[in-house]
């Protein structure tokens, strides 16, 4: 099986939040921005293995500043991790004001995807290619998590 290099599963998702995404005062849920990370992580690890993906887990997810109804969010999702049939997703939310342009980093989270077969059963997933230093440090740092995760179960 080849390996295939981060950048060419990325994916990067813009929604404008409306009300309907949103409690009474404006602020979006946490759960509908956690769906857009989902469905851009999930996206990457598609694209990476060419084959259905389950998300298995979630990792360090962070929300540092709200979303607000009339913001542009962005989603990107870049593979930094890949096992045998598991692979790794860092995501990064960012919201912008579209009338002014001004950008926050709002939330971010790791998340671990199962690669599947037609049957449901576990797929071997492509070698991450490592292209850049920062491809270098994203897998060191995923080895450290992956570490971590593994000594608490």
């Amino acid at each position: 099986m080849d390996g295939r290099p981060a950048s060419e599963s990325e994916i990067v998702l813009r929604q404008l939040m409306l009300p309907e995404h949103a409690n009474p005062f404006g602020n979006v849920h946490g759960a509908w921005v956690f769906k857009l990370m989902d469905e851009a992580a999930g996206t990457a690890a598609m694209r990476h293995c060419r084959a259905r993906v389950v998300t298995r887990l979630v990792d360090q997810m962070t929300f540092d500043a709200p979303v607000h109804v009339g913001d542009l969010v962005h989603v990107s999702a870049r593979i930094t991790w890949t096992g045998r049939t598991s692979l790794e997703v860092a995501t990064t939310v960012v919201a912008e004001q579209p009338l002014s342009g001004a950008t926050r980093k709002v939330n971010s989270a790791y998340l671990v995807f199962v690669a599947l077969d037609g049957n449901g059963s576990p797929l071997p997933v492509p070698q991450l290619l490592l292209e850049t230093p920062e491809d270098h440090a994203n897998w060191v740092a995923a080895e450290a998590r992956r570490a971590h995760r593994l000594s608490r179960a």
